[in-house]
């Protein structure tokens, strides 16, 4: 069997079997829309909020205003206590409350302050943030009014007060993330962490599989079984990275700055690390299922150890030396940093020639590993 006529086979191979089948082409699509789907609405806005205010002043009602007036917020209601906004929350009527102290304009215009309580509920992160945020911005705005009033009231010139109350004006302008949703955010390291998993499952349920009965595999090198296999593993696998990377990317409007050869160039030892290592680590299952079940138990520490889901800094350091040797970890950082960020690419010239190093140890043991594997066959046939 010659080189062309084995990669024939390893096509005909991974296409007949059902569960490689799903797990690559079927679970590729399917995360391109089950895992951006609870993004896709980027931020949380509109988080509904009840109010009660025992104060029923014209400075109370004016901050009633700016709070549902704030892109994050929706006043749905006025409640007279604040066990009363709590069953409101406990039903999930509501997400927040804010209460309104009494004597609140009588003592800003004394010059007293005063205190807003708010809350709601922390078992959403997200929408809880949302809630805090949108009613302290609605108490910053009403402080600024009771200044603005009470420099007026002094005889101040209304439009030098107006400087002093908005003397510094904060111009942000987001420079990676435009939209500051989540999807740009998380989708681009995610989408790469499915390429890798996948892919490891595939060649890992194959190798499983081949190893328990007789065929074309142990009737060739182990130079030339792992070099066809991951030939069509990268064939096929530069699909997926093309639609993962060029459609979804389009359709889920991530920024990417990065031209098309430098993603190329980029995802090649990324791609040819991650079969070589699924190869290896396929001569170790006996079973079929194993595969699968290892790698979705680790995808998620391989997502944190990562680095742009959690900072390094806080993850122990021998864990994050130790993660260097799984591709997804240099792949998605340096794909982040060319293709969202965009780094030159000395940038990230380190983290490719790494790739390049992990695959160059991982064929090296696929080979090995295959060798020894048709050897023990052999012995035991």
């Amino acid at each position: 069997m010659n080189f062309w006529q084995l990669i024939v086979a390893e096509c005909k191979a991974i296409l007949a079997d059902k569960a490689i089948v799903m797990t690559l082409f079927g679970g590729v699509l399917f995360y391109s829309v089950l895992y951006p789907l609870p993004y896709l609405n980027q931020v949380p806005t509109e988080q509904k909020v009840v109010v009660v205010d025992h104060d029923n002043s014209s400075l109370s009602r004016l901050v009633t205003r700016h709070a549902d007036a704030s892109a994050k917020i929706k006043i749905l209601a006025k409640v007279s206590s604040i066990e009363q906004a709590q069953m409101w929350i406990d039903q999930g009527k509501a997400h927040g409350l804010l209460v309104i102290p009494a004597n609140f304009r009588r003592n800003l215009l004394l010059g007293k302050g005063a205190t807003l309580s708010y809350g709601g509920d922390a078992s959403y992160f997200l929408i809880y943030s949302a809630v805090v945020e949108g009613l302290v911005s609605a108490g910053i705005d009403a402080s600024k009014q009771v200044q603005l009033i009470g420099l007026l009231a002094r005889g101040q010139n209304p439009q030098l007060a107006q400087q002093a109350v908005n003397s510094i004006n904060i111009n942000s302008v987001p420079a990676f993330n435009p939209s500051l949703g989540y999807t740009p955010y998380v989708v681009p390291g995610l989408f790469l962490l499915i390429l890798h998993q996948t892919l490891l499952i595939g060649t890992g349920i194959l190798g499983a599989g081949q190893w328990r009965k007789p065929g074309y595999w142990q009737q060739v090198r182990p130079v030339t079984l792992v070099l066809a296999r991951l030939s069509v593993f990268m064939m096929i696998y530069a699909l997926f990275s093309s639609f993962y990377l060029g459609f979804c990317f389009y359709w889920y409007k991530v920024s990417v700055v990065a031209t098309v050869i430098e993603v190329g160039l980029f995802m090649l030892p990324f791609l040819l690390a991650t079969g070589s290592l699924g190869i290896y680590l396929s001569s170790l299952f006996n079973r079929r299922e194993l595969p699968t079940q290892l790698y979705l138990l680790v995808s998620m520490p391989i997502l944190f150890v990562s680095g742009f889901v959690w900072p390094i800094a806080l993850i122990p350091e021998p864990l994050v030396l130790a993660s260097q040797v799984i591709p997804a970890v240099p792949a998605i950082m340096g794909m982040l940093e060319l293709n969202q960020l965009g780094a030159g690419w000395s940038a990230v010239m380190p983290k490719w020639l790494q790739l390049w190093g992990l695959f160059a140890v991982f064929v090296t043991m696929a080979i090995v590993a295959i060798g020894r594997k048709q050897k023990n066959v052999d012995v035991a046939s």
